[in-house]
């Protein structure tokens, strides 16, 4: 009996199953198979193995809520109440920032594994850490920001390096918090030098003028994303852009803060 033609609406349904395996493949594998931690090298059903995760994120430090920089009080906080020195002196042009944890070793080889070496399965790692934060700390947030969007790269760096870090932070952090995000909300006009080499007042002449805003912003919570903050400087003038172009209000969610000296 000769074999019949399978019909377009059967092949069709065949796709989408076939679409639907690849799709889930990757993440049916990652939970059946291990990996290597990333910062001890042990086999791990997660990117972090439970020792490292028990021994270098759950640090109960005290933050200022406005730049997150670590504060030397032990008391239980009021969390909204802590401000740093420098944040109640000269208030930044952005309200608050969350931090996962200092930029340390060995934490911070993870942070130049994800910037320099492609690892980008950590970033996924710190924007859903970023959004369990958030989401713990829902009395300082006041509110989920109304869109995500990445510290942008030049487009000279973003063509060398193939990607943005901060983008693919962002992604699952406004996944994981159901709020919108855009790649695209602000753009580098001007392709500075590295921060890493500035003094703070070089970084803010640096980056000064180095942004513009690509979409509407009035009246919107803007969430800004990057890797790491050192001095700020490139939040702040993002934060005075975004601000200037009407937003209402700017929280930073960043994977690591510099101690300040």
């Amino acid at each position: 009996m000769p074999l019949r033609p399978t019909s377009s609406s059967s092949g069709a349904r065949f796709a989408r199953f076939a679409r639907a395996v690849n799709s889930a493949w990757p993440r049916v594998a990652q939970a059946a198979l291990p990996n290597l931690c990333a910062l001890c090298g042990n086999l791990s059903h997660a990117t972090l193995c439970a020792g490292c995760d028990e021994a270098y994120w759950n640090e109960g430090r005290l933050r200022c809520t406005v730049c997150a920089v670590p504060l030397s009080t032990t008391r239980s906080p009021i969390h909204a109440q802590y401000r740093c020195a420098d944040c109640i002196g000269e208030p930044p042009p952005f309200d608050a920032t969350f931090a996962l944890a200092d930029y340390r070793a060995p934490l911070d080889t993870l942070a130049v594994g994800l910037k320099f070496r492609a690892r980008l399965m950590l970033a996924r790692e710190f924007g859903q850490r970023l959004a369990r934060l958030a989401r713990d700390s829902w009395q300082e947030l006041v509110e989920w920001p109304d869109v995500v969007t990445p510290v942008p790269l030049a487009k000279k760096r973003l063509i060398e390096r193939g990607y943005n870090q901060a983008w693919q932070i962002a992604r699952p952090l406004a996944r994981t918090l159901s709020v919108r995000s855009d790649a695209t909300l602000l753009h580098r006009m001007i392709h500075t030098a590295p921060q890493s080499r500035l003094d703070l007042a070089a970084r803010r002449l640096n980056v000064g003028r180095a942004f513009e805003v690509a979409g509407s912003v009035q009246g919107l919570h803007v969430g800004i994303v990057d890797d790491v903050m050192t001095t700020g400087a490139t939040l702040e003038a993002l934060a005075r852009t975004l601000k200037a172009a009407g937003a209402r209000r700017i929280t930073n969610f960043v994977a690591l803060r510099t101690p300040k000296n």
